[in-house]
């Protein structure tokens, strides 16, 4: 498929510098070759771009050089990923119920949906426009699945569960399984009853492998909007809250409250019935084991302000020279004072 850079334009809201090129796919600078679009947001990277093979550059609007055609926009890093949509490999879902899916009584569902192989609904579920779910995936009982929602391979969820519109569900995940909820008793760990459900609105994507437990009593939530990486773990009774970013390996403990818009970088991990308010950023491998105000920059265990993790940090790679002056100190304080060491 080849698509000229005034086609392109019209996707991104851009303007073309030069040749009205024709391009057959848009990659990065380090792989770009002849018939190639990519893509720089700085001067730095766009020296390098217009070095390369490429046929045409997505640049930053007012950018002014010679040597390739461009595409000029106001976020080049937008428009790279809108155009790599137009470029994308499409997976077309062969619509309708495979013979070997499993469908209990009263399903609802338009049509248009596509059941693969090997898929298990149960009683009473109803699906959208458009909803496509791919082999071996897992519905229990009584959940609403919204239009246009992808459920990858080996999906489970369970009963009870509501998934709003345009939601992606990557292979491997599963949600609605138990929140971790016991009392101990005498000898052994008594099971609470996990009766509550999990809401997943609009616009979610939920990675590979994540787990998000159901509630106790009331709702696990997941507002529109947010992205969850793969292999992290939402306890029970969690609200994330809308347009955030769960990056991989996280783990949030139960009735943690997330605001809106909150970046939790790769392993953090959150303790429970804590709060973390709205545009918050926690760094990697930082430990979240207080309530956090709106607009924080924490990063380290336990989570801190950032500038302050980073003065701590600077201070504890000076510690071995820091512990030489101080014995050279005690010497000199030990012959003044005339004391012997013991």
């Amino acid at each position: 498929m080849m698509k000229r850079l005034s086609e392109l334009a019209e996707v991104v809201n851009g303007v073309v510098a030069g040749s009205d090129v024709a391009v057959g796919g848009v990659t990065a600078v380090e792989n770009a070759e002849e018939g190639h679009l990519t893509w720089a947001e700085n001067p730095g990277i766009l020296d390098r771009a217009i070095s390369s093979a490429a046929s045409a550059v997505i640049a930053p609007a007012g950018s002014q050089v010679d040597g390739k055609p461009l595409l000029l926009v106001e976020n080049p890093r937008l428009a790279f990923a809108k155009i790599l949509k137009v470029f994308a490999w499409k997976d077309e879902a062969p619509a309708g119920i495979h013979p070997t899916a499993v469908v209990g009584d009263n399903f609802n569902a338009p049509g248009d949906v596509s059941i693969q192989a090997n898929v298990y609904i149960g009683k009473n579920v109803t699906l959208g426009d458009k909803v496509v779910i791919y082999p071996g995936v897992h519905i229990g009982d009584n959940v609403k699945i919204g239009s246009y929602t992808i459920i990858y391979p080996n999906v489970t969820i369970y009963s009870q569960i509501s998934i709003g519109k345009k939601v992606i569900i990557h292979a491997g995940a599963v949600i609605g399984s138990d929140g971790f909820g016991y009392v101990k008793s005498s000898n052994y760990h008594y099971k609470v009853p996990q009766i509550g459900t999990v809401i997943i609105e609009d616009y979610v994507e939920i990675g590979a492998n994540v787990t998000i437990d159901r509630a106790t009593t009331g709702a696990t939530i997941i507002k529109d909007g947010t992205k969850i990486d793969n292999l992290v773990h939402i306890g029970h009774n969690v609200n994330v809250g809308e347009k955030s970013i769960v990056v991989a390996q996280v783990g949030i403990s139960g009735s943690v409250k997330i605001g809106n818009r909150v970046i939790l970088a790769g392993q953090v991990g959150v303790k429970d019935h804590t709060s973390i308010g709205a545009d918050t950023i926690v760094g990697a491998h930082s430990g979240v084991i207080s309530d956090l105000e709106e607009g924080s920059f924490v990063s380290g265990y336990p989570a801190r302000p950032h500038h302050e993790q980073m003065r701590i940090q600077a201070y504890l790679r000076k510690l071995p020279e820091m512990a030489k002056a101080l014995r050279k100190l005690q010497t000199r304080l030990d012959e003044i004072t005339g004391k012997k060491e013991k």
